[in-house]
């Protein structure tokens, strides 16, 4: 095939393993981002242990994304885990599955996954443009940036990839900047909402004062027939952590439409009912309710203060009743917390814009991958491996479309 030259916006996941691919097929790309450097956010997620995938079996790996599955499962079965993983070994990145079944290079960071893989870009000639910030179409088509000195800039590339991301995490480079510019176009948008984020609670002033930064370990939360096991951390404005990111998504929408969500959660998911029940029923003579919690039932301080604010009054005596409660705390959750404290970003642009090869409709040569296309998942390697296999698929419809097919 004839070299052509590719715009790619974007230097996030998406963005940067299309360019390899196109690359690789001899074509001259060019990756244009308005930060200083590239993937600023992927290095931000990798800092705690950069979890690449998940090793679950792939139908129940796909089934976490939902709504978006049937037009994502193609892309992700052209390029499941077991790729992503092969690719990060290729770049002497060693992948290990974890106890918890997710995936993490040995390293444990994406610093050097980062470095070694902008070495083989920049070995594969990819040229990078920092500092252009896209800002749209000129009349006659061209891309339009302003680079860091306010200059305008353009471009004319035979194929465009837009892989800008979504709008968490702003000052990392994604704002969702993108969308009133595609929208200009016709091109049609699920609004940007908030994923993997948490989310308000009226608590009591004693919870908000004492206990704002205290996690609740090893708990289970409960909303809508869906229930998830992890870990949250209290907040002085609400609640967020895995436990609350697993189920964002069914209650983001509740509390969209009905302004409010109750869960429930079992504070003590490893202990049966009968048996802490047991536990509960004789609390010695002068012991303070909240000691007999603490021993007896093994909650902690924070557990308990929010046993508290879940019964609205004074806790139950009898044992029963008060196990119940453990195992069942209604929480109400009245809002979202900002999008831009998100892990993740849910709408962007609709599935029924693409075709097959990740090609917008209504813009034919421009392409879009990543999280900028209206799809969501939780934390646990889902959300890199839907943005690497985007990118890869996108890159593919380019070259089937420069071919001419």
């Amino acid at each position: 095939m004839q070299s052509k030259t590719i715009a790619i916006i974007g230097a996030g996941p998406s963005g940067l393993i299309a360019a390899e691919r196109l690359a690789e097929a001899g074509h001259l790309v060019t990756l244009y981002d308005r930060m200083p450097s590239p993937a600023r956010k992927f290095l931000l997620a990798g800092r705690g242990g950069l979890n690449l995938t998940h090793s679950e079996p792939l139908d129940l790996f796909l089934s976490r994304y939902r709504e978006a599955r049937d037009w994502l499962e193609p892309a992700i079965r052209a390029f499941p885990p077991q790729a992503l993983r092969d690719w990060a070994d290729g770049l002497g990145q060693d992948s290990f599955i974890g106890s918890s079944g997710r995936v993490f290079p040995r390293a444990m960071k994406a610093s050097p996954l980062l470095r070694a893989w902008l070495r083989r870009l920049d070995g594969l000639g990819v040229t990078f443009a920092s500092g252009h910030h896209w800002t749209g179409w000129a009349d006659d088509g061209a891309l339009l940036f302003r680079n860091h000195d306010g200059a305008e800039i353009q471009a004319r590339p035979a194929a465009t990839l837009l892989a800008l991301g979504g709008a968490s995490w702003p000052r990392l480079g994604s704002d969702g900047g993108w969308a009133p510019l595609l929208a200009s176009r016709g091109v049609a948008l699920s609004p940007l909402r908030p994923a993997n984020g948490g989310f308000t609670v009226d608590w009591s002033p004693i919870m908000r004062e004492r206990f704002a930064g205290a996690p609740l370990k090893r708990i289970l939360i409960r909303f809508a027939g869906e229930e998830a096991a992890s870990e949250a951390m209290v907040d002085a404005g609400g609640l967020e952590g895995g436990a609350v990111y697993a189920l964002s998504a069914p209650i983001r929408e509740a509390i969209l439409r009905e302004g409010r969500a109750t869960v429930t959660i079992d504070l003590r998911p490893d202990q049966d009912g009968a048996r802490l029940t047991e536990r509960l029923a004789h609390r010695g003579k002068g012991v303070t309710l909240s000691n007999h919690l603490r021993k007896a039932g093994g909650l902690s301080p924070v557990a308990i203060g929010l046993l508290r604010d879940a019964a609205k009054g004074p806790l139950p005596q009898d044992a029963a009743a008060l196990v119940a409660l453990v195992k069942a705390a209604p929480l109400t959750l009245t809002g979202l917390m900002p999008l831009e404290r998100a892990i993740s970003t849910a709408g962007g642009i609709a599935a029924s814009e693409l075709d097959a090869q990740f090609m917008l409709k209504r813009l034919p040569g421009t392409f879009a991958a990543g999280e900028m296309l209206d799809w969501e998942a939780p934390t646990g390697g889902y959300l890199l491996q839907a943005c690497f296999a985007t990118g890869v698929a996108a890159a593919a419809g380019i070259e089937a479309w420069l071919a001419g097919g």
